[in-house]
C-alpha cells in the first residue's frame, strides 16, 4: 500500500525506503574528522561545492598544520588559503573568531567534550557560536567521528522534500532540519539518519535537479505532485 502525503511520517518512511533501494543502505561515512575539524569543514562549505570547500580545508591543514596556528595567523593568510571557497573574505575572520571563542570557552581547541553531551544540548552549544546554524551543528554531530544522531538538510535534500510536498518551501532550510528530523521514526539509528540525509541529497543531485528535473525516471514520480505536474505539462506542450 502506498503511503499518502496526509500521513507525513508514513510517507517520509516510504520515500526513505524507495530511495534506499536505489542509493543504498548503511552508506559509508565520507569523513572521519574530529568534531572541531568537522566544524571548520562545515563553516567552509556554506554555499560552496564539496570540491572547493574540501580544497580550502586541505589548504588550511597543509599550510598551518593545526587549528591553533589558523587561529593565530594573519587573517589575510587564512583568506588566501581558503580562496577556493566562496566568500573567503567573510569566512576567514569568522573561522578565526570561532576558534578564539572555543579557546575562551573551553581553555583549548577541542570539541571532544561534545561526545559526552546529549545531542540536543551539544547542538545548542554549537549553535551559540557565530555562523553555526542547524545544518552545521547537525553536520558536526553526524559527519564527525562522533557519529551522532542528527539530520543535516542541504539544498538538494530541501528541494526534494518541498517538491514532494513533505514541507512548504516557505519554512526555509534552517527550520526544516528539526521538522524533517521529527518526521523520521524515533527508533532510527544514527546510521539510518545519515542514510536518509544521503539518499535525499543524492536524489537531488542525480535526478531531482534544480533546473529540469528528470521526472520520467524518478522512482517517486507516482507520489510526487510536482513531478506529475511537470510531466503532464511536458506532455500537453508536445505538439
Amino acid at each position: 500500500m502506498i503511503a499518502t502525503i496526509t500521513d507525513k511520517e508514513a510517507f517520509v518512511l516510504e520515500i526513505h525506503h524507495r530511495l534506499s533501494d536505489v542509493y543504498g543502505r548503511d552508506i559509508k561515512y565520507f569523513h572521519d574528522l574530529d568534531p572541531l575539524s568537522e566544524l571548520m569543514s562545515a563553516l567552509l562549505s556554506h554555499r560552496t561545492t564539496n570540491h572547493n570547500s574540501g580544497q580550502a580545508f586541505r589548504n588550511l591543514k597543509e599550510l598551518f598544520g593545526s587549528w591553533e596556528a589558523v587561529r593565530d595567523a594573519p587573517t589575510d593568510e587564512v583568506q588566501a588559503a581558503i580562496k577556493p571557497c566562496t566568500w573567503p573574505e567573510q569566512k576567514a575572520p569568522r573561522i578565526q573568531q570561532v576558534l578564539r571563542l572555543i579557546t575562551e570557552k573551553c581553555g583549548g581547541l577541542s570539541l571532544e567534550f561534545l561526545t559526552q553531551m546529549d545531542v540536543a544540548d551539544a547542538r545548542r552549544w554549537l549553535e551559540e557560536l557565530p555562523g553555526v546554524g542547524p545544518k552545521s551543528s547537525a553536520a558536526v554531530i553526524s559527519f564527525s567521528n562522533m557519529r551522532g544522531k542528527a539530520l543535516p538538510v542541504d539544498s538538494h535534500h530541501f528541494r526534494v522534500a518541498t517538491r514532494l510536498g513533505i514541507i512548504d518551501a516557505k519554512i526555509g532550510e534552517a527550520k526544516a532540519h528539526h521538522v524533517l528530523e521529527n518526521m523520521l521514526p524515533p527508533d532510527f539509528t544514527a546510521q539510518e539518519m545519515y542514510d536518509h540525509h544521503q539518499v535525499m541529497m543524492r536524489h537531488g543531485q542525480k535526478v531531482c535537479f534544480h533546473y529540469k528535473p528528470d521526472c520520467r525516471r524518478c522512482v517517486l514520480l507516482d507520489v510526487c505532485p510536482t513531478g506529475q505536474a511537470l510531466v503532464n505539462k511536458a506532455t500537453t506542450d508536445t505538439p
